[in-house]
């Protein structure tokens, strides 16, 4: 994989139980929805425990936030035992997640959550583009999760919700 290093990427192990995630790179609006849908299949195969590492995760956006939140929520509706774990966030990473009210929906740990699990995440998540009128669903929909987590959120992203929301509209 010779650009790895400057593609962001997801690596999984889809047979670990939990059902592990490492991010690489920046995870944001354009690698956010095979993240999504990844989650959503390991859901339909009975999966229910899931821990995301972001060791190496250099940035992230709201969309992303709110597909995790996303994961969370739907978790939480299809089974009592299932859990969301956040691994080794760093601290930049922690405060978006707590500003964002997060934190009361997610396990989050911020320091060096005990991982035996590097070795096989080596499965990378093909993020194939989307049409503009999916990332807009998709963007929509992980904001409107925020919202659902805190309603504090609601007046941080209003004006992208009305834009999102008259862009999905028109089709």
């Amino acid at each position: 994989m010779p650009d790895a290093v400057s593609k962001p990427v997801f690596l999984v192990d889809a047979y670990s139980d939990p059902v592990v995630v490492r991010i690489d790179g920046r995870a944001s609006v354009q690698n956010s929805g095979c993240l999504r849908d990844f989650i959503a299949e390991m859901l339909r195969r009975g999966k229910t425990r899931f821990v995301i590492d972001f060791q190496h995760c250099a940035s992230m956006d709201s969309t992303f936030l709110g597909v995790l939140a996303g994961a969370a929520i739907e978790l939480k509706k299809s089974t009592q035992n299932g859990s969301l774990v956040l691994a080794r966030v760093g601290q930049r990473n922690l405060e978006l997640i707590r500003n964002l009210g997060l934190h009361r929906l997610l396990f989050v740990d911020a320091g060096d959550f005990p991982m035996g699990f590097d070795a096989q995440c080596k499965t990378p998540l093909e993020c194939a583009p989307r049409p503009e009128i999916e990332t807009a669903r998709l963007v929509l929909e992980a904001h409107e999760n925020l919202v659902n987590v805190d309603e504090a959120n609601r007046s941080k992203f209003q004006d992208v919700l009305a834009f999102l929301r008259n862009r999905v509209e028109q089709g």
